[in-house]
């Protein structure tokens, strides 16, 4: 598998991959992941031999950046995408003027991974479209 991971427009590919993980995987109505903000935010698309397999989105407030909606579909798991598509993100904020904290709100069970890549977890666990999530930060 030749894997591939760049910023994009097209937010339809992203959008389809979110629903078929946070939707029908997951449970989350399109709505609650649709939330008006994808046309003001910056978009990585993960393609595997040409083919979409994951997606991040970036969105800048102040001084953080925020990653968000990070899948991947699930016979692509495992191979390191989702930890490809974060550093992409790290990356692109590095260079980004003004960002100097990258923020992103975790499901538990992910808590581990973003702490190897160096995120910190703070405040309490909380329900966002019915999945335990907590908010962590990373200086950048």
């Amino acid at each position: 598998m030749t894997a591939q991971i760049v910023e994009t427009r097209d937010i339809d590919t992203c959008l389809k991959l979110r629903e078929a993980v946070f939707t029908h995987e997951q449970g989350v109505s399109r709505q609650e992941d649709q939330d008006g903000l994808d046309d003001s935010a910056r978009h990585l698309l993960a393609t595997a031999d040409g083919v979409p397999v994951g997606t991040a989105r970036l969105l800048a407030k102040g001084s953080i950046g925020k990653i968000g909606r990070v899948c991947v579909l699930p016979q692509f798991r495992g191979q390191g995408l989702g930890v490809t598509l974060i550093e992409k993100s790290l990356e692109l904020f590095r260079n980004t003027p003004r960002i100097d904290r990258a923020r992103l709100s975790a499901q538990v069970p992910a808590l581990g991974l973003y702490e190897k890549l160096g995120f910190r977890a703070h405040g309490p666990e909380y329900l966002d479209a019915g999945i335990l999530h907590r908010d962590m930060d990373l200086p950048l």
